[in-house]
């Protein structure tokens, strides 16, 4: 159990939305019209938490490619025509926002405006009102503790007494490096083989793979 906790952080992505499979399969089919060919394996070990400047800096990386700026606009179109369809919420965390007695936030690599809409989507705009901290606003994106520790400072909350529930490597990264308490969820659609990397890099942080395993291993954050 993890213990004085006075902040929770999620995740947005494959935390609080189901999306990273929807959004995994979206870029691959946009990356196959420039000649890149990768599969939802390479996105989960190379892209998964990250925002999309640092996605663009690894594709040129590995693939000599520079995407244009009109390729991350086609990507973000199609990805909000296709959550307008298909998005969904993990199972089981509207109840456990809809029950908790400690403040919590939202800190996210995706753009304001894509998590915006997607909150709106599935329902969620309420629990996160001015309560959402975006990539756009730190300097370096996770694995950095950035916007972590923005988040932190904003709610006015001491980096040891947050949690940050995340599913990438990326994240648990950003919050082991900001000092924080964090559990690795993995109950999201798209974990396969990135879970097991995550819990071979960290084997001593926490794993959850549903939300009543949150409401059984931390009760005494909510009501």
């Amino acid at each position: 159990m993890k213990k004085n906790i006075r902040l929770i952080i999620f995740d947005c992505d494959g935390v609080l939305i189901d999306s990273e499979i929807i959004s995994a399969t979206v870029l691959i089919a946009q990356l196959s019209t420039v000649g890149i060919e990768i599969d939802v394996d390479y996105i989960q070990h190379h892209f998964l938490g990250c925002s999309f400047s640092s996605v663009k800096e690894k594709i040129h990386n590995a693939f000599n490619i520079q995407l244009s700026d009109s390729f991350e606009d086609e990507y973000r179109i199609a990805l909000l025509k296709e959550f307008d369809t298909s998005l969904q919420t993990t199972q089981g965390i509207k109840t456990v926002l809809a029950q908790l007695n400690t403040p919590f936030c939202l800190a996210t690599s995706s753009s304001p405006e894509r998590t915006e809409k997607a909150l709106s989507i599935v329902g969620l705009s309420s629990f996160f009102n001015n309560r959402i901290f975006t990539a756009k606003e730190v300097k370096h994106g996770k694995p950095a503790p950035d916007l972590f520790l923005h988040a932190a400072k904003t709610m006015q909350v001491a980096p040891q007494n947050c949690l940050v529930i995340e599913d990438s490597m990326a994240g648990v990264t950003a919050a082991l490096s900001a000092g924080m308490q964090v559990i690795h969820y993995k109950g999201g659609l798209h974990m396969s083989t990135a879970t097991h990397a995550v819990s071979k890099k960290y084997p001593n942080v926490t794993v959850m793979s549903h939300w009543d395993d949150f409401i059984k291993l931390q009760h005494a954050l909510f009501n």
